[in-house]
């Protein structure tokens, strides 16, 4: 289901995971579970993987991470600022350490001039650190394919973060 690079990356990850004892939840929109499920592949992922958030909707969003309406209403689900917030918001409601959310527009529709297709936005939250974030502008190389691509660029987000 997985391409071999992002399998190999994410046992990596699991690895120094492991050895520093962090525990990651993720917050996933336009990747629908995608990341939560690539950890789930290998046996033993409950050493590291809290658990998983999909919150596709505004509404989850607000109900389960606690993202202010005004922010989604100003900034867009697809930002900066939603994405550090659900970040924020899955290491508040967890037992993780680090938390790494994902937001963006994998298409085919949905984008617009300002947030065309490809757009998305990661970011990365551990606890007494600061809060990572990258915008990511893949452009319409198909819905499959951004998603993988935000997973690669997740994955190595979540390996600055651990060290």
């Amino acid at each position: 289901m997985f391409p071999d690079r992002l399998r190999n990356l994410c046992l990596l990850i699991m690895d120094e995971a492991r050895e520093r004892r962090i525990r990651i939840a993720t917050a996933e929109s336009c990747t629908g579970g995608l990341l939560a499920g690539l950890f789930t592949e290998f046996s033993g992922s409950s050493d590291v993987l809290e658990r998983g958030y999909v919150t596709y909707s505004n509404r989850a969003k607000e109900e389960v991470l606690g993202i202010p309406g005004d922010i989604l209403a100003d900034y867009g689900a697809v930002s900066e600022a939603v994405a550090r917030l659900m970040a924020e918001g899955a290491l508040e409601n967890s037992r993780a350490n680090l938390t790494v959310a994902i937001t963006g527009i994998a298409g085919p529709g949905g984008g617009t001039p300002m947030k065309p297709v490809g757009t998305v936005h990661i970011a990365c939250a551990r606890e007494n650190k600061a809060v990572l974030h990258e915008a990511c502008y893949f452009g319409d190389i198909g819905r499959h394919e951004v998603r993988m691509a935000t997973l690669e660029s997740a994955l190595e987000m979540i390996r600055k973060q651990i060290s």
